[in-house]
């Protein structure tokens, strides 16, 4: 008789122990131990994986020798113990996976799988970037420079089930290339310890990844525009004019940052670093202004970033953090040291350490806080010291580096977030190229010493698959493709690094396609907030590859020159083959209405540098230029809208962009609703609801409607409206209403005759 359980627990006849538990309806943990305990991994211990709900509905029958099942309201395992098989099936019988055997050596732990004819699997991370999917391939997951960034050991199949490897050591995917038959990865933990995740989509399996490891936080509203990075042999007086030349170019651009000349020291991963003398002198009677270039910066309204190494043991103060012991510090001695009158010698009392960087007593973030004191806004955490192994360290906590490289990472994120937050009550941001699992809820990232062409895209999208949003690379700022690539990303930057990379440098034509580019960005931004919003609440990413948010058709398997920006934006790069899937597209530089389900040829302007595309139903909210976030309000929305005959809905979303209240519940929405009802189109922009400090109190709201043809009858509110009072751009095909006080009613009458 079946019984309520928080976890099926048998020897199996291999002479291993199994544990299974249930930590959500549609997330159960297999354990599979050869002694008989069974222990958490460093994920765990630190909180990077959620603890089980504690209920949810799992029961478990069969406890005798032989078979066992164990059921949640959205999975049943059933367990055979004599081959030690254990098969997920779905709650209408169909088998998700089937967990073969598995074995142990000196080693690690190995787990076969068998694999289904015609299944294939996506995820990983950053560890391949000239592909989606693995089938016939090895994913070789472990931190390293440039090749494998952000490895993550998470993948979803094809048959709707996805596996995330409880594990911070090196592991090895091979996803039937040995046998076609099967998968099998090799865990160098030593354990055999894997969360199984079911629905119906990649989609419902993200969801359920990132409820288990972490949605992103959301950032500042300000890191959505552009940053610049300054060349590393910048001075203060080049940093100050590079930062008025985006305003003399008129230029949006956000963030003014400093590459590593910035410090005293180069690459000073000390608590001891200063600013340098030369470059970058401090007055020791104002240190914290007002009279310094920073000052001289922010004032022009540029948010700043400062490039850090780092190569401390974090350890220490996650174990605080975690409650896990007490710090083993020296002690004053207490003059016994030896008896009968023997000398005490105080000199050479206390231990020594090989680390000669860390104080065990001091978190990382702590020697930092005096330069937020000054008014930097975040640190670009180089991958520097952290994507090397240290293979003859033991780290403060009793890791091996064996176990500690690639959770480092981690550590190094969420550490800084919270420090920043801690310290200033405001919201941080974290800059990073380096991740494992859960790395989406604490980090945002660049691909690291990799350029800003079309191989950066793979490792994007593939971070994606894994939950990732905040996402960027160095922009190609001498290529009209790679200036387009850039600018139409989650996060963009230009950066200098040695060279000179400043857009007004670039030429005449460059440079107007910089501050086109930069502007339409500007005006994006409450598009990206929004879907940023999304990302934030549901985990699905804010750039995605067209397979995840359309996984049904076939041919966005392999895309990797194309992908959303949100829901309603599609960005194609490094190549004029592009596909559509079904409905009527629009290309948003030429206006053209292009029919979906097929490959076309993109032509676009000579100014542009790739495509730009709003699927059908889009509605994209677009703002006034605004040179940074903070020199103006946002009280004019132009609604970019494509009806479509399935209803859409579009939640603007608005906080104050910077401070921690939006977790309170301090933050506004506006949900605009279109549809195209057989020729008679609707458009409502509903009263806002919520409120926040700096929230705007009058708003206009202007629209860009794509139509067949002139429409006959225009209302708004209720009212006619003559043609006098709109305008129909006949070679876009797009009636421009112009802006009015919300909340507002828009319908349209037999814009597609006959």
């Amino acid at each position: 008789m079946a019984k309520t359980a928080p976890a099926l627990e048998r020897s199996l006849d291999t002479g291993h122990r199994l544990r299974i538990e249930a930590v959500a309806a549609n997330t159960v943990r297999i354990q599979i131990s050869k002694d008989g305990m069974f222990s958490d991994s460093g994920l765990n211990r630190y909180g990077f994986i959620r603890k089980a709900d504690k209920d949810c509905g799992a029961s478990s029958a069969g406890n005798g020798r032989g078979t066992a099942t164990f059921r949640t309201d959205s999975l049943k395992i059933v367990v055979d113990d004599q081959p030690g098989s254990i098969r997920v099936l779905s709650p209408a019988g169909d088998e998700l996976l089937h967990h073969l055997d598995s074995a142990f050596s000196d080693v690690g732990a190995t787990v076969r799988l068998e694999a289904d004819e015609g299944e294939d699997w996506v995820g990983f991370g950053d560890q391949a970037r000239d592909r989606l999917f693995h089938r016939g391939h090895v994913a070789d997951c472990h931190v390293r420079n440039v090749k494998s960034y952000i490895p993550v050991p998470f993948f979803m199949s094809t048959r709707n089930v996805g596996i995330l490897v409880n594990t911070t050591h090196r592991i090895v995917f091979d996803m039937c290339r040995a046998d076609p038959d099967r998968v099998e990865w090799r865990d160098g933990r030593g354990t055999v310890d894997y969360y199984v995740m079911v629905g119906n989509s990649f989609r419902d399996l993200l969801d359920a990844y990132t409820d288990l490891t972490g949605r992103p936080r959301l950032p500042p509203l300000w890191s959505f525009g552009l940053w610049y990075i300054c060349r590393t042999q910048a001075n203060d007086y080049e940093a100050v004019n590079d930062a008025l030349n985006f305003r003399r170019e008129e230029i949006p651009c956000d963030v003014l940052g400093l590459e590593p000349g910035w410090m005293e020291k180069n690459y000073d991963g000390s608590l001891n670093k200063a600013w340098s003398n030369e470059r970058f002198p401090i007055p020791s009677y104002c240190q914290n202004g007002p009279h310094n270039f920073f000052n001289a910066i922010q004032r022009m309204g540029f948010h700043m970033e400062l490039w850090l190494c780092c190569d401390y043991d974090l350890s220490h103060e996650e174990d605080r953090r975690a409650g896990i012991g007490a710090d083993d510090l020296p002690g004053e001695d207490d003059g016994a040291f030896f008896q009968n009158d023997a000398e005490v010698d105080l000199h050479f009392s206390s231990p020594r350490y090989a680390d000669q960087v860390t104080r065990v007593e001091e978190g990382w973030f702590k020697h930092l806080e005096k330069f937020v004191d000054q008014g930097v806004d975040f640190f670009k955490q180089d991958g520097a010291y952290q994507v090397l192994d240290h293979p003859d360290r033991y780290w403060g906590n009793g890791m091996s580096d064996r176990e500690m490289h690639n959770i480092y990472p981690l550590f190094y994120a969420r550490q800084m977030l919270q420090g920043f937050e801690e310290h200033t009550g405001r919201r941080g941001l974290t800059f990073t190229p380096c991740g494992w699992a859960g790395f989406q809820a604490w980090a945002g990232t660049w691909t690291g010493d990799t350029g800003g062409r079309l191989p950066t895209l793979g490792a994007m999208l593939n971070t994606a698959m894994v939950g990732h949003s905040w996402a960027t690379n160095d922009m190609e700022v001498m290529e009209k493709e790679g200036i387009h690539f850039g600018y139409l990303l989650p996060w963009s930057q230009i950066n200098s690094w040695n060279y000179f990379r400043m857009p007004w440098v670039q030429g005449d034509e460059l440079c107007a396609m910089h501050r086109d580019y930069a502007c339409l960005r500007a005006r994006l931004i409450p598009y990206l907030y929004s879907w940023a919003h999304v990302a934030a609440e549901t985990g699905f990413p804010l750039m995605a590859p067209l397979v995840l948010e359309f996984q049904d058709d076939p041919e966005c398997r392999d895309l990797l020159h194309q992908f959303m920006l949100g829901r309603d934006l599609m960005v194609t790069i490094y190549n004029r083959e592009a596909y559509l899937p079904e409905g009527l597209w629009k290309d948003f530089w030429t206006g053209d209405m292009i029919e979906g389900g097929q490959m076309v040829t993109l032509d676009w302007p000579a100014n542009r540098g790739g495509g730009l595309l709003l699927r059908p139903g889009a509605i994209v909210p677009f703002g006034p230029v605004r040179q940074y976030r903070d020199e103006g309000p946002m009280d004019e929305i132009e609604l970019y809208i494509i009806p479509d005959q399935a209803e859409k809905e579009l939640v603007l979303y608005e906080d104050d962009g910077t401070s921690l209240s939006y977790r309170q519940g301090q933050f506004a929405v506006t949900r605009v609703r279109a549809v195209d009802a057989g020729g008679r189109v609707r458009i409502v922009v509903e009263p806002t609801q919520g409120t926040y400090d700096g929230q705007v109190k009058e708003r206009t709201w202007a629209f860009r409607i794509a139509l067949q043809s002139i429409p006959e009858h225009v209302t708004i509110n209720g009212q006619p409206v003559t043609t006098e009072q709109t305008r129909f751009d006949e070679a876009r095909g797009e009636l421009i209403i112009p802006a009015r006080p919300g909340p507002v009613e828009v319908e349209i009458q037999a814009c597609f005759p006959g």
